[in-house]
């Protein structure tokens, strides 16, 4: 029988291991251009690394940047300070984790949108096209005049994989349908370009698009605005935008970055995480539509019920989405 004493003793040993775990944790996360508050992919980022301090009581560093040099830069820093896990978001930072993962074997990487084949780097992808077909059939579905639009930001694989997604899954809906694309540019300056932005929805709304879909960052600021100067519809993307401008945005593409930083950390911290590739799409709930408050006048029961059934169709293969192949 282990005595009061001994009992107390041990007790005090494992809390004091458990400290002890606790003060050896250290997250980190390096944002993609645009920074955390860009409203779309790096916001949804932000949210999941701060309902992880929420949740836990256990800070993270942050790092916004704000030129290529800086990627690289800040990863080596954070790990020389003591981070055991950096998340980087974006494409953008592949070179620049692949470098600094092989000078620090001992950190945890969690690149999103990127792969990187190394022992201690995770790789996360979403199946963007998913999400986007259904943008396209609520698209074509609030669409009076069989035109809508897409504007992308940087021109990428990427991008155009949700522009396939969306074309795609408006000729769901009506194959006679026209879809205009623009992208902004082909340098990361094309994320936060919101006037570049207002100027391809206004091309488009004069073509006759009176859905635009974006994907473009903080670029899509300024489609969604000109899209309810004109008295038309919008389609956010990443976050859920739909508070941005209610009853003009139709829905967003909603992309779970911000799930995926929460695991990242979540899983390091209890020694679960795991390198390789991880790819989630509406199956795994890592993408999809948004239906709240701020659109649910314009999106109706019969449009709901018919994207739902088609979401249930992708996840079983009935409905097979395709896969962006860059030429």
């Amino acid at each position: 029988m282990i005595s009061p004493r001994r009992s107390l003793a041990l007790l005090i040993l494992s809390g004091a291991v458990r400290l002890a775990a606790a003060a050896d944790f250290q997250p980190a996360i390096v944002y993609d251009f645009g920074g955390k508050n860009d409203r779309s992919f790096n916001q949804s980022a932000s949210e999941g690394a701060e309902r992880f301090k929420k949740d836990t009581g256990i800070a993270f560093r942050e790092f916004e940047v704000t030129n290529a040099a800086q990627r690289e830069q800040a990863m080596a820093q954070l790990a020389r300070r003591g981070a055991t896990i950096i998340v980087a978001v974006g494409f953008t930072q592949a070179s620049a984790v692949e470098k600094v993962a092989k000078e620090f074997p001992a950190v945890k990487f969690t690149i999103i949108d990127a792969v990187v084949d190394l022992p201690n780097v995770q790789s996360v992808n979403f199946r963007e096209q998913e999400s986007s077909f259904l943008c396209g059939m609520a698209a074509a579905m609030a669409s009076k005049t069989g035109k809508v639009g897409f504007v992308g930001g940087m021109d990428i694989p990427l991008i155009r994989k949700f522009a396939l997604g969306y074309t795609e899954g408006a000729k769901y809906v009506n194959p006679a349908v026209e879809v205009f694309q623009n992208m902004t540019g082909t340098t990361p300056a094309a994320w936060g370009d919101p006037t570049k932005g207002a100027e391809l929805a206004k091309s488009q709304i004069g073509r006759g698009a009176d859905v635009i879909f974006h994907a473009a960052g903080n670029t899509g600021g300024g489609v969604m605005q000109a899209a309810k100067d004109a008295g038309k519809l919008s389609i956010g993307c990443d976050s859920n935008q739909d508070y941005l401008h209610p009853g003009s945005v139709l829905t967003s593409a909603v992309k779970r970055v911000d799930v995926a930083v929460y695991k990242a950390f979540t899983d390091e911290k209890n020694g679960t995480w795991k390198p390789g590739p991880v790819v989630l799409g509406l199956a795994e709930d890592g993408v999809g539509y948004s239906l709240d408050e701020y659109n649910r006048k314009v999106i109706t029961p019969e449009m709901e019920a018919r994207l739902n059934q088609a979401r249930a169709n992708i996840i079983s293969g009935k409905i097979k989405v395709s896969e962006y192949k860059a030429q």
